[in-house]
């Protein structure tokens, strides 16, 4: 059974923040139903592809419907507001003042579904000085801090190559509305959420904070890769881009492992590494002895040796290995679903596995794709009158 089968979403979502929201909600067994412009639909259906159908779409999409639904009409915004008594949730990102001029805020809702959960993700908000400032994952990570805790100490910051900024403030915002779903069980009211993406993205600045911010009092430093050996990166062969290893040595027993399992006791009583003071000091001089035996051996090679010991290590996997990394694949984490226009597609799957949840993945829909269905379904239009709403093109249906 689907851990949220009783959950039913109406998501005007779109790019990323928004939509990897209603993914993990859908993952979990949620009925999303995506709201999409006719013709146009998620502009993140365009990113790097014409067709309507690209691959960052289709992997924050998955296991959603799709209707196609002209909200500047007014014919279409009472259908949707039709819609909403059907729906536990409503999940919105639009920029600033979109959602306002088509009258569909929360007061409206609430008098049509006074128990609506109603969601909304902004850059910085719908309050403050910053309320109608636009705002994208790497504006958000700036504002949130992580510019400036990434790169190397006397340079510029540097923008930190995931997509944390949107993907963490919408599993942050897919929590919250777990939450006030529960509530609602207990209580029948529904309630209003909103999450800024600068204020999520302070979360993963916790311990950055923690450590070196004197409670807000100075600037933490930047956290490049200008550590200190036997923490740190090492080039492995056949030395392309992403051949390194990364180890990381925190106690004692791992820094003798370590030795060991490269074949040098002997580095445990020198002198220049007897201490952590010591260590420090001949930094560059122990990472070439380290060095010296991970470039004999592949990043996996140099991984297995070393992991089986007890040493903390990882192969810098690019995503090119993720697809084929053989313990992901042994898991069944990478997940192949059927397009009915692309075939075959690998996707990856929801990170938390749960004994009792079953929701197997589904491609993301086409635009329009399920309109006929969740209209009948929700408002128990006839035939008659969706083909009206099309003439009048009010609504889109795309046909396979």
């Amino acid at each position: 059974m689907p851990a949220l089968e009783r959950m039913r979403i109406l998501d005007m979502t779109q790019y990323e923040a928004g939509t990897s929201c209603t993914q993990a909600l859908a993952w979990l067994g949620a009925d999303v139903v995506k709201v999409e412009r006719p013709g146009v639909g998620d502009p993140g259906r365009g990113v790097a592809r014409g067709d309507g159908n690209s691959p960052y779409f289709l992997n924050w999409n998955a296991n959603k419907r799709s209707i196609a639904l002209d909200l500047q009409q007014p014919e279409g915004r009472e259908l949707l507001l039709q819609m909403v008594p059907h729906y536990d949730v409503f999940v919105e990102n639009y920029g600033p003042g979109v959602i306002e001029k088509l009258d569909i805020g929360y007061d409206v809702m609430r008098e049509v579904s006074p128990s609506i959960i109603y969601a909304r993700l902004k850059g910085f908000g719908t309050s403050g000085p910053y309320a109608d400032y636009k705002s994208y994952d790497p504006v958000a990570q700036a504002a949130g801090g992580a510019f400036s805790v990434t790169g190397f100490e006397g340079k510029a910051p540097t923008r930190p190559g995931i997509t944390v900024g949107d993907a963490g403030t919408g599993l942050q915002l897919a929590l919250a509305i777990t939450a006030a779903f529960v509530q609602k069980q207990q209580t029948g009211e529904g309630q209003e959420i909103e999450i800024s993406m600068q204020e999520a993205m302070t979360f993963f600045m916790r311990t950055v904070v923690a450590n070196g911010s004197d409670w807000g009092r100075q600037t933490a430093g930047r956290r490049g890769n200008e550590v200190s050996a036997p923490t740190d990166l090492y080039p492995c062969k056949p030395g392309g881009s992403n051949d390194y290893v990364y180890i990381m040595v925190v106690t004692s027993r791992m820094w003798d492992t370590l030795c060991a399992g490269i074949g040098r006791p002997d580095l445990i009583s020198d002198p220049r590494f007897e201490t952590g003071e010591a260590r420090r000091a001949h930094s560059a001089e122990l990472h070439e002895e380290i060095a010296q035996w991970t470039r004999q051996r592949t990043k996996y090679e140099a991984m297995k040796e070393l992991g089986e010991l007890g040493v903390p290590i990882s192969a810098v996997l690019g995503t090119h290995d993720l697809f084929n990394d053989p313990h992901l694949t042994s898991r069944d984490f990478i997940q192949t679903v059927e397009h009915p226009l692309l075939g075959s597609l690998d996707l990856m799957r929801w990170p938390p596995r749960m004994s009792k949840n079953e929701v197997p993945m589904k491609a993301g829909p086409l635009l329009g794709q399920h309109t006929d269905e969740v209209l009948a379904g929700d408002l128990e239009l006839s035939d008659e009158a969706t083909d009206a709403l099309k003439s009048s093109s009010v609504i889109a249906q795309y046909e396979i």
